[in-house]
């Protein structure tokens, strides 16, 4: 699969490709990256130095038995600053990987985020918000060790190691060749690990997900769950999937765990050998005790590099993992909205066409069959019909969250694909009957961080849908704080608070998706007055259930089975004696019984 990313000409097919596609964002901060290479060189210098200080002490001078103060004293100062300086260096290396590693994630989750923000409905059809929130989270958050030094580390221990393999071969060869010699071993070990570890962060990567999505879930339906007593079943669900991940996560920290002590009892064994080897020559004055001290001191040294490196494996493991789910979705184009291509519009009048238009959410399963009608602009017309019938996927169609497979949708004479996106959906307003608030205050849920409507513009819009006396009874007013989805109001109050909000934003059409199905019969009296002068400024289309509400529209068109099967007024719909008298009817006697 070759994908691609935002507007840069990259694509990859394989692991090696998507490591060099992270490395992309490191361009920004290319100075300090080559600055972090240099500290890396020079901490380097100081790990390899300070062991050949003191195998000068011992061999030239303690060894043969020379007492020379003063060269020990400027040799003592020396190694104490190398000691500095590599300390130093090292704190400045980890200030600055830490910043570029921050800087970076800042940047991809602010690029997660807008690319998510325009993806399109069916994207958030067919993914959880559970699985969204993860890879905005815990997947950049996986990216931190990569960006925060594995690069620049990983570079500073291949050079580490290089340097002190020259250093060793420059001293005494034979040495050198047996310090090396586990080296085969390791590959072994690393090659094993690799295989197990990377089946094992797919399986935890995708549990996160699973179990963000059941919190979210759940916590968003908590009162139900009280409500019929199922706490008990859902706490089985959620710890049957905390066992699932906390057994994965274990084998995890086993695999990673097991990594380091085998190299460590390598290191081990290889000093043990080095020593054995050593020891005879030591003894015979071949070989001087300073070299063997030095040695035993570069192989410690040798081998530090190589569990970084088994760690930072590691961690790129992860990051890979990570970094292919993140990607899943930024190189989603085909569900990716163009909200900049299209015609501009100030204003539209708001007539809207739809053309024989078939559609469907499912291939093969059509919601919507030929449908043909026609709203001239300021007219208020309604759609009624049984559960299911297409009423809300016109509503969503109109507003273009789906595209329609066959047919057309003219708004004011034009394809409402001509448009730009961000202008249509600007002229138009829904009031839906399941309101979403968000966390803040009311001044913030009526406006939407729109600057341009004024606190004026909100009482105004609050006072003509009678929202203005619940607001106003409120200690802080309009400045009232509003919690989670709203959860401190009413349903009807959450609904009077969407209804100022549409009316603020001053659209071209305005649609009542069953809008007020939870609030009081005085108050929906008010607001039908309301939105009658309202809607002599725009189009007002409404989506009711409650036949009473809609009697003075316009034209009421009748769906069943994604087909209109009748239009007109509530009179002539009547007198037609079809589907609409029956439901009309059937209402009555309902609420004549009830």
């Amino acid at each position: 699969m070759v994908q691609s990313h935002g507007n840069d000409n990259i694509t990859y097919r394989d692991r090696k490709s998507l490591i060099i596609w992270l490395l992309v964002y490191f361009k920004p901060y290319l100075p300090l990256l080559t600055l972090s290479i240099v500290f890396a060189i020079l901490i380097n210098v100081s790990v390899i130095v300070k062991p050949y200080i003191i195998k000068y002490i011992i061999d030239d001078y303690l060894a043969v038995g020379i007492n020379a103060p003063d060269v020990f004293l400027y040799t003592g100062l020396l190694y104490f600053g190398v000691v500095l300086i590599g300390v130093g260096l090292s704190y400045s290396q980890t200030y600055i990987l830490t910043y570029i590693g921050q800087k970076i994630m800042y940047d991809i989750r602010n690029q997660l985020f807008t690319h998510i923000q325009n993806m399109s409905t069916k994207f958030f059809d067919k993914n959880s918000s559970g699985r969204i929130l993860t890879r905005v989270t815990n997947d950049v958050e996986s990216l931190n060790d990569i960006f925060s030094g594995v690069l620049v580390n990983s570079i500073k221990d291949i050079i580490m190691i290089v340097g002190i393999v020259i250093t060793m071969f420059s001293i005494n060869s034979e040495l050198a060749l047996i310090s090396i010699c586990s080296i085969p071993l390791i590959a072994v070990i690393t090659l094993i690990y690799r295989k197990a570890a990377r089946k094992n962060f797919i399986k935890m990567k995708a549990l996160i997900g699973r179990i963000n999505g059941f919190l979210a879930e759940n916590i968003s339906g908590v009162k139900l769950v009280r409500i019929f007593h199922r706490e008990k079943e859902k706490f089985e669900e959620f710890q049957k999937l905390d066992k699932e991940y906390f057994d994965t996560s274990l084998r995890e920290l086993i695999l990673h765990s097991l990594c380091r002590p085998i190299i460590e009892v390598i290191n081990t064994l290889t000093i043990a050998l080095l020593i054995w080897y050593s020891a005879g020559t030591v003894v015979g004055g071949y070989l001087e005790i300073g070299v063997l001290y030095a040695f035993i001191n570069y192989v410690k040294e040798f081998f530090a590099p190589i569990n970084e490196i088994a760690d930072i494996y590691t961690s790129i493991q992860s990051a890979l993992v990570s970094a292919e789910r993140i990607f899943d979705i930024l190189n989603n184009h085909e569900m990716l909205e163009d909200t900049e291509q299209g015609v501009p519009v100030d204003r539209i009048k708001g007539e809207i066409e739809f053309k024989n238009v078939w559609f469907y959410y499912n291939e093969g399963e059509w919601v919507l069959k030929d449908v043909s009608f026609k709203i001239e602009p300021g007219q208020t017309v309604a759609f009624v019909g049984h559960t299911g019938s297409g009423k809300s996927t016109i509503i969503n169609l109109m507003a273009r969250f789906y595209d329609i497979q066959k047919g057309e949708i003219l708004v004011d004479g034009i394809n409402i694909k001509e448009y730009n996106l961000k202008d249509l959906r600007r002229q138009i307003a829904v009031v839906m009957q399941d309101v979403f608030l968000f966390s803040g205050d009311i001044n913030l849920n009526i406006r939407l961080r729109n600057e341009s409507i004024t606190d004026d513009d909100i009482v105004r819009a609050a006072k003509l849908v009678c929202a203005d006396k619940f607001i106003e009874s409120l200690p802080n007013r309009y400045n009232q704080e509003v919690k989670e989805r709203g959860c401190t109001f009413s349903a009807g109050q959450r609904q009077l608070i969407s209804f100022a909000r549409a009316v603020a934003f001053n659209p071209a059409v305005v649609v009542l998706d069953e809008a007020t199905a939870n609030i009081d019969t005085e108050t929906e009296i008010a607001i039908q007055r309301a939105m009658a002068n309202i809607s002599k400024n725009s189009t007002t289309i409404i989506i009711a259930h409650r036949l009473s509400t809609i009697r003075n529209a316009d034209k009421i068109f009748v769906i069943d089975d994604g087909r209109i099967k009748e239009a007109g007024t509530h009179d002539q719909l009547m007198e037609k004696g079809g589907i609409y008298r029956q439901l009309y009817e059937r209402q009555l006697n309902y609420q004549w019984i009830a």
